[in-house]
């Protein structure tokens, strides 16, 4: 596992050790950021259920300009810290060892707005459709031009839209599908002139 491209391209990561943390494969990392391409220069990204936090180091590598990590496993929160530190990122991030879910509440009461917002939970316990639900809260979390890149496993069952969020796009790299959502684009406007 590694940093695909950009300031520390080329450079490993540390894994967590066992399975209960599944990283994204350099292959599928390096599909989704040629997708969101020139979306990552100076972007503020949050990057939750963040395994070793390659998503944002990834996102910090190609330009991004600051990346919230959120895991509540202590090993890989551990880990994440040895990754920014050994990539010298440390003042370009920070790490919260909490609950997603407590977390995007908080952010949300405390008006925080995100460019990029990557979420790659554990596969097959239903989690995708809650956290859509919870990005979708009032005021939301994501800018007007944002982008949620969500991971699942092929089985999974995703949502095309929830609330304002709408899936934008899908990708699949054998048994894992990358999903891309953005805010639903807003009707012409209905205003009528009104002559005297």
């Amino acid at each position: 596992m590694r940093v695909i491209a950009g300031q520390a391209g080329g450079r490993r990561l540390f894994a967590v050790k066992g399975l209960n943390t599944r990283p994204t494969a350099d292959r599928v990392k390096e599909a989704m950021f040629n997708v969101l391409a020139h979306r990552v220069q100076s972007a503020q990204c949050l990057d939750l259920f963040a395994g070793t936090g390659s998503l944002g180091l990834e996102a910090l590598s190609r330009g991004a300009q600051s990346v919230l990590w959120v895991e509540k496993d202590r090993r890989a929160y551990q880990v994440i810290q040895k990754n920014i530190e050994n990539l010298g990122m440390h003042n370009k991030g920070k790490i919260l060892q909490q609950d997603v879910f407590q977390v995007c509440k908080r952010l949300l009461q405390e008006g925080e707005k995100f460019d990029l917002i990557f979420a790659d939970p554990p596969y097959h316990r239903e989690i995708l459709p809650l956290l859509l639900q919870s990005l979708n809260e009032k005021p939301g979390l994501l800018t007007e031009k944002g982008t949620i890149i969500l991971e699942s496993h092929r089985d999974e069952k995703v949502p095309n839209k929830v609330g304002r969020l709408e899936k934008r796009r899908e990708d699949a790299y054998g048994d894992t599908v990358l999903h891309y959502y953005q805010w639903e684009e807003k009707p012409e406007s209905l205003a009528v002139e009104v002559r005297e």
